[in-house]
């Protein structure tokens, strides 16, 4: 299937092109940043500027639109730039994991033996270990940080991906086309290339647009969790993290401080469900048992 009428299909789709459009908000969001929320120091731009020093968080008024969290943190400064970080850490994150696992699947599928052995052991170790609690135990040994936090991440992200490469490789390359390529003394180079990932990558790319928001929500759990990003900066995690205290309200009122939680909640809740619509359409429209059943 060519690749204009892949992204003709995708603005058909009534659901994908409400996760085109959800995705290019906030890209248009992240693009636009300096101009919607500038930043007093051009040095610090990821760090939300502070109303004051009052623990308690204060309601949506002028000059802070979405209010502000404890601590005074400006709620709305730090969703803009909190959006720039949801898109850093899900396309570094899944684009260099993503790489990895089809690297490893590919090769072990390819070569077989004591290649694929050596490398689906290796994945298994890491398979067995629980990815939210490897990814915090990392980022604690590494220390606070975005960079140590999407380290932490790839380094516990790709098995999925190699896993999943490693079977496409495996039926792929016993085809006749593949075959005939080796018979007519083809390098082994041009034929992963050129056949195998060729007709292998789609699959790979469907769990890439899924794990865009998995990504984002992990890195949020660590910074709620405060293992993530380091206090202050603009991360949807890290507004949820100011929240904490907070999110049951106050005295007779349970939703007082609702701004606090329901803001970064939908702003991460969106980010997600878009990807994961955007992948679903990618599925629907390249699996042809779907096709065919349609």
């Amino acid at each position: 299937m060519e690749w204009n009428e892949i992204i003709a299909r995708l603005f058909k789709n009534k659901l994908s092109l409400i996760g085109l459009i959800i995705i290019a908000f906030f890209l248009l969001v992240a693009i636009l940043a300096p101009v919607i929320a500038p930043p007093a120091d051009a040095d610090e731009v990821y760090q939300i500027p502070r109303a004051g020093w009052t623990m308690e968080p204060q309601p949506p008024r002028e000059g802070y639109p979405f209010g502000t969290s404890q601590g005074s943190y400006d709620i709305f400064y730090g969703m803009i730039w909190g959006t720039r970080t949801a898109f850093r850490i899900g396309f570094i994150v899944v684009g260099i994991s993503s790489f990895i696992g089809i690297s490893v699947g590919t090769i072990s599928a390819y070569y077989g033996g004591l290649i694929d052995e050596i490398f689906m052991r290796i994945t298994d170790v890491f398979m067995s270990i629980p990815f939210l609690v490897a990814a915090m135990v990392m980022t604690t040994i590494l220390g606070k940080g975005l960079n140590n936090v999407m380290i932490a991440l790839v380094v516990f992200g790709w098995m999925g991906t190699a896993r999943l490469m490693r079977s496409q490789v495996l039926e792929i390359k016993n085809e006749e086309f593949v075959q005939a390529s080796v018979a007519l003394g083809a390098n082994d180079g041009r034929i992963i290339f050129k056949h195998i990932l060729a007709n292998c990558i789609f699959p790979v790319l469907i769990q890439a647009f899924m794990r865009m928001g998995s990504m984002v929500i992990t890195a949020a759990a660590l910074s709620f969790l405060g293992v993530g990003a380091p206090e202050g900066y603009a991360d949807w995690g890290q507004m949820i993290s100011f929240a904490r205290d907070w999110i049951l309200g106050g005295g007779d009122s349970a939703l007082k401080y609702w701004y606090t939680v329901i803001i970064p909640g939908s702003a991460i809740m969106l980010f997600s469900l878009s990807w994961n619509l955007l992948g679903d359409a990618f599925r629907d429209i390249l699996d042809p048992k779907l096709q065919d059943n349609s």
